[in-house]
C-alpha cells in the first residue's frame, strides 16, 4: 500500500461508534491511509481507539497514529496492525520514531516552511517517508494551524521538497484536481469525510476527484 492518494484523518470529537463507522466507510471506498488523531486523549484511551480503528480497517488501508509514537508502540504490543506514525514538528524526532518502529514503518512529518525542509536534510535518508503540507485553507479541525498556503503555495512547497507531499487543511473535492496538478502526491481530509452525512459517498467523490474521473 502507498502513502499517495487519499488520507482520512479521524475526528476525535465523534462518538466512538460513529468514528468507526466513518473509518469503515472510508476504507471501503478508497482511502488508502487512515490517520488516527486524538490530541487530548490519555495514552490508554488513545491506544484503545487505535486498536479499534486497526481492527475496523483490517488490511484495506495503512493505519498511522498521529503525533504519539508511544501509542503506536503500545497498540502494536497489544496486537494491532499499526503501520507507522505522522509526526508534527514539536513531536518526537522522526529519527527516534524510526529507531523505535523499525525500517518498514511509515513515518510522515508535518512541514510547511523552508526551515522544515532544512531540518529534513539533517536526517538520514529514509527516516521520513512523506510530508504533510498545509494548511490549504483555514480549518476548524486544527486550531493551531499555520497561515493558509493555498493551492499555489502547496505547489511551490512540493516542488522544493524531496519527498511526496500530502496536502491538508480544509480540502474539499473541488480542491483535489488543482492540488494534484500543482504537485501534491495526495490529500488528507478530516471534515470532508467525518462531517459528511454519507461518509462513503464523500470518500468516493474525493477518490474520483483524485483519479481524474470527476471534472
Amino acid at each position: 500500500m502507498s502513502v499517495t492518494g487519499l488520507h482520512l484523518v479521524t475526528d476525535a470529537t465523534l462518538p466512538r461508534d460513529r468514528l468507526l463507522a466513518v473509518v469503515d466507510a472510508a476504507a471501503a471506498h478508497g482511502a488508502g491511509v487512515v490517520q488516527v488523531r486524538a490530541k487530548h486523549a490519555t495514552a490508554r484511551d488513545f491506544t484503545e481507539l487505535v486498536l479499534a480503528v486497526s481492527a475496523t480497517v483490517a488490511d484495506r488501508a495503512l493505519v498511522l497514529v498521529n503525533d504519539r509514537v508511544d501509542v503506536a508502540v503500545a497498540a502494536r504490543h497489544a496486537g494491532a496492525r499499526v503501520d507507522g506514525v505522522h509526526l508534527g514538528q514539536d513531536d518526537l524526532e522522526p529519527i527516534v520514531a524510526r529507531a523505535l518502529l523499525g525500517p518498514d514503518a511509515v513515518i510522515g512529518w508535518t512541514a510547511h516552511e523552508a526551515a522544515h525542509l532544512e531540518r529534513l536534510t539533517t536526517l538520514p535518508a529514509g527516516t521520513v517517508d512523506y510530508l504533510g503540507v498545509g494548511v490549504v485553507r483555514a480549518t476548524r479541525s486544527k486550531d493551531d494551524a499555520p497561515p493558509p498556503l493555498g493551492v499555489d503555495g502547496i505547489g511551490r512547497f512540493a516542488a522544493a521538497a524531496p519527498l511526496p507531499c500530502i496536502a491538508i487543511g480544509g480540502v474539499t473535492a473541488e480542491d483535489v484536481p488543482p492540488l494534484r496538478a500543482a504537485g501534491a502526491a495526495g490529500v488528507a481530509v478530516v471534515s470532508a469525510v467525518c462531517a459528511a452525512d454519507d461518509p462513503a459517498a464523500a470518500t468516493a467523490r474525493l477518490l474520483r476527484a483524485w483519479t481524474g474521473a470527476e471534472r
